[in-house]
């Protein structure tokens, strides 16, 4: 399934949305540009598991943390990621702010990272993407609006059909099959990046999220903002 878009209205500009957007599809040109180099290049600046261990490495982490999530491993890893961004992204930074949004998707990334390392602490595969900090974008948006409907392509073998769901549906069946995934992959060997996706990175970013949300007030319903009045009705 393949959300198009949602029918959840927002109040402001999500500049904060679209900046992140740019900011990852910046990445992936820089990646372009690298050419035969590339691979050297992510071995040294990207996250990789088994350097987070390592004594008095805590600070070169944090750095290779934050160039890893705007960094993606082909066309079709980044293009599915901005568009689930695009999609929910601009309604969780019109519920807590620009600040608080780039804040909790920051968090989210480091939330959905150390899940990684958690959990395949001797990989020495580069962990790219923005997946994880997405991830808890949509947790977040799953507790705030679960009934919002979504437009979706929804692939049935040979016939492809547009259904609208409600985001509980695609985003709760988009968790349940990543955490499936990730509890098959416990005890294989760099079983979470062998296919391309490390699937606990997202399980930490989504739950991330969710509790973020809590703690960044997305629950406070932002007040109405009444239109200013005439200057002669003014005291």
């Amino acid at each position: 399934m393949i959300p198009l878009r949602d029918d959840n209205p927002r109040r402001t500009f999500p500049i904060v949305n679209y900046l992140l957007i740019a900011a990852n599809i910046l990445g992936f040109l820089w990646e372009l540009r690298l050419g035969p180099y590339l691979d050297n290049e992510i071995m040294r600046v990207a996250f990789i598991p088994k350097r987070f261990w390592v004594p008095g490495y805590w600070t070169a982490d944090v750095y290779s943390i934050v160039i890893s999530m705007f960094l993606h491993g082909g066309f079709l890893h980044i293009a599915s990621n901005m568009l689930y961004l695009w999609i929910f992204g601009d309604n969780v930074e019109d519920r807590l702010g620009h600040f608080r949004y780039l804040l909790f998707y920051f968090l989210c990334g480091f939330g959905a990272t150390f899940a990684h390392a958690v959990f395949s602490p001797a990989s020495q595969l580069p962990a790219i993407g923005a997946s994880g900090a997405i991830a808890g974008v949509l947790g977040a948006y799953l507790l705030l609006w679960p009934h919002a409907r979504v437009l979706t392509l929804i692939p049935i073998i040979f016939f492809i059909t547009v259904r609208e769901l409600p985001a509980v549906f695609i985003l709760g069946l988009w968790f349940v099959l990543q955490f499936f995934s990730g509890i098959g992959s416990l005890g294989v060997p760099d079983a979470q990046n062998a296919g391309g996706v490390a699937y606990f990175a997202h399980i930490g970013g989504f739950v991330s999220g969710i509790l973020l949300v809590f703690l960044f007030g997305g629950f406070r319903r932002p007040r109405r903002r009444e239109p200013p009045l005439p200057w002669w009705a003014q005291s």
